[in-house]
């Protein structure tokens, strides 16, 4: 799985600093949400694991990488922290945040429309509508790039990348806990669109309708 890359003033871009393994341990409710993290349920396509968190951003985190997996072939990755602030944070309007990194590689056609940054963002926003799940604060940032290829590598052909970097403020429980376990889920939703995945079922039998991706994926 593709580490993650690049730096940037918010909550998102820290996530690349000073990291540190996270300890089972904290106050209840932050146990209660990394619990729900474990154990949810995810699409076969996506592989999940823990992963070193940022020491930085909060008193108490956990990290996880993800990637859409197709064969020997990782169609898109990323990383989702939760942040616990058991004082409350005056940025977040809460004591919980979430930060996300999801990148992917783009087929020609999707890297050219110039709305592509709008559609890559209503990509979140719809998968954690999709979902049912309000959020407050949110913010991010979305960053087309393109590698063209010179001298020893002029064979490769031109490659383009998006990268979504976000965070935003789960709504609690009266109990003080997020739902971290749907808020994961949505974000796999976020992966797989991004990917290229066609949307599934829920666990209510209902289908997760997203934001369409702008063209086929190329094969």
């Amino acid at each position: 799985m593709a580490a993650a890359q690049g730096q940037r003033s918010d909550d998102a871009g820290e996530m690349d600093g000073a990291q540190g393994v996270v300890a089972d341990a904290g106050p209840p409710p932050f146990r209660a949400a990394v619990e729900a993290l474990r154990g949810a349920r995810l699409r076969p396509q996506i592989e999940v694991e823990q992963t070193r968190s940022p020491k930085r951003l909060a008193p108490y985190a956990y990290a996880l990488e993800a990637a859409v997996v197709d064969g020997e072939e990782d169609l898109a990755d990323g990383r989702l922290v939760l942040l616990h602030d058991p004082d409350g944070h005056d940025a977040w309007q809460g004591t919980f945040r979430l930060v996300t990194l999801v990148r992917a590689e783009l087929e020609p056609e999707m890297a050219a429309d110039p709305l592509l940054p709008e559609v890559c963002w209503s990509w979140l926003t719809g998968a954690l509508s999709a979902r049912g799940l309000a959020c407050g604060e949110p913010s991010g940032t979305v960053t087309r790039a393109g590698s063209h290829y010179f001298g020893g590598l002029a064979e490769r052909p031109p490659a383009s990348q998006i990268e979504i970097r976000a965070s935003w403020t789960p709504r609690e429980s009266a109990a003080g806990v997020p739902d971290t376990a749907a808020h994961l889920a949505a974000w796999c939703d976020l992966l797989c669109q991004i990917a290229g995945l066609p949307p599934i079922a829920a666990a209510d039998g209902s289908v997760v309708s997203l934001p369409q991706r702008r063209g086929p994926r190329s094969t």
